[in-house]
C-alpha cells in the first residue's frame, strides 16, 4: 500500500513536470493599451506627415513600375501627363493673349491669316514699347467682321488698330462656303459688296476713337486654288477709295512685298514664308510706330559676305 502511494505521487510530480513552462519562459504580462497621445503630439505627427509628403523627390529619382503600388505608378504617370499639358498650354501663338504693360500704349490687329503670320514676329518687334494684342480668330470676310467687330474691340481703349479685309471677300466658294476652285464656284463678296461693308466697318472702327491704319490685301500667286491673280488689286482699289474719303491711313503691304514674293510667298499659295512674314511685321511695325508718333525701328543690319 505505502508502495502504491509512492507510485502515485511520482507520477503526480511528472505530470507536473511536463505541463510546466520551458526553462528560461516567463509568462506573458497582460497586454496594457497605448498611451493615448496629447493635442500638441497629435499635432506634430500631422505636421510631419503633411511634410513628408510635399517634400519634392531627388533630381533623378523616378518610380519604376514594379518599385511602387498601382496608385503610385498611376499618380507618376497622371503627373507626367499634366506636366505636358502645362507645357502646351504655355505655347505661344498669335492667338496668346497679351498682358500689358502698364504705360504702354495699345494697338489691336484685325486681320486674315497674312496677319496671324506676322503677329508675333511685329509683337516680338515692338516689345517693350507697345502692347501688341489681336482678334482671336480669322477676321475673313467682311461680313464676318461686320457680325464680329463689336465683340473684337471690346471695351477697352485702344490707340492704334491695325485692320485688313480683302482675300476671303475675293476668293470662290462652293455652295458649302468651302473654298473651291474658280471654274467650281462664285466669289464670296463682290466688289460692289466690298465696299458698301468696308465703309461700315470703318465707320464703326472711327468710333473707337483709335488712330487707324488700312493694311493693303497682299498678291495673289499664280495657281492658288479658288482666287484669281489680279483681283487683290481690285479690292484694294475700292478699299483705297475709302480709305482716302475717310481720312484713314494706308499700309501698302501689296506694294512693299510683290518685289520678293519669289522668297516671302509660298508657291501657288497666297500664304507667306517665315521670311515673308517677318518682313511683313516689319513694315505693320515701322507703320504703328508712325502712327504713335515713335521714331521708327532701326534698320536691319546687311548680312556679312561669307569669306572663302
Amino acid at each position: 500500500m505505502k508502495k502504491t502511494m509512492m507510485t502515485v505521487l511520482a507520477m503526480v510530480m511528472l505530470v507536473g513536470v511536463a505541463v510546466a513552462a520551458p526553462k528560461g519562459e516567463t509568462k506573458a504580462a497582460p497586454e496594457q493599451k497605448p498611451a493615448k497621445k496629447t493635442k500638441a503630439e497629435r499635432k506634430a505627427v500631422k505636421k510631419a506627415a503633411k511634410k513628408a509628403k510635399a517634400k519634392p523627390a531627388a533630381k533623378g529619382d523616378t518610380l519604376k513600375p514594379e518599385a511602387g503600388s498601382a496608385e503610385e505608378i498611376k499618380a507618376v504617370k497622371n503627373a507626367k501627363g499634366s506636366a505636358k499639358k502645362t507645357a502646351k498650354k504655355k505655347r505661344r501663338t498669335a492667338y496668346t493673349t497679351v498682358t500689358d504693360v502698364k504705360g504702354l500704349p495699345r494697338v489691336l490687329i484685325i486681320g486674315d491669316s497674312i496677319s496671324i503670320g506676322y503677329t508675333m514676329p511685329t509683337q516680338d518687334l515692338l516689345k517693350g514699347k507697345v502692347n501688341v494684342h489681336r482678334i482671336g480668330t480669322n477676321a475673313g470676310p467682311t461680313t464676318r467682321g461686320l457680325a464680329n467687330i463689336d465683340e473684337w474691340i471690346g471695351k477697352g481703349k485702344w490707340d492704334v488698330i491695325h485692320f485688313n479685309w480683302g482675300l476671303h471677300d475675293l476668293k470662290y466658294i462652293d455652295a458649302k462656303g468651302n473654298l473651291t476652285a474658280v471654274a467650281k464656284g462664285k466669289q464670296q463678296i463682290s466688289t460692289a459688296d466690298y465696299e458698301k461693308n468696308l465703309t461700315k466697318l470703318v465707320q464703326r472702327l472711327k468710333k473707337t476713337g483709335a488712330k487707324l491704319v488700312f493694311a493693303t490685301t497682299t498678291p495673289v500667286p499664280e495657281g492658288s486654288k479658288g482666287r484669281i491673280v489680279g483681283d487683290s488689286v481690285k479690292y484694294n482699289a475700292v478699299a483705297l477709295k475709302i480709305m482716302k474719303a475717310e481720312g484713314i491711313v494706308v499700309n501698302d503691304l501689296y506694294t512693299f512685298i510683290k518685289p520678293t514674293l519669289a522668297t516671302a510667298q509660298n508657291k501657288a499659295n497666297v500664304h507667306f514664308t517665315s521670311i515673308g512674314s517677318k518682313a511683313l511685321a516689319g513694315e505693320v511695325a515701322n507703320c504703328i510706330l508712325t502712327a504713335l508718333g515713335k521714331d521708327p525701328l532701326p534698320a536691319p543690319k546687311p548680312a556679312k559676305a561669307k569669306t572663302t
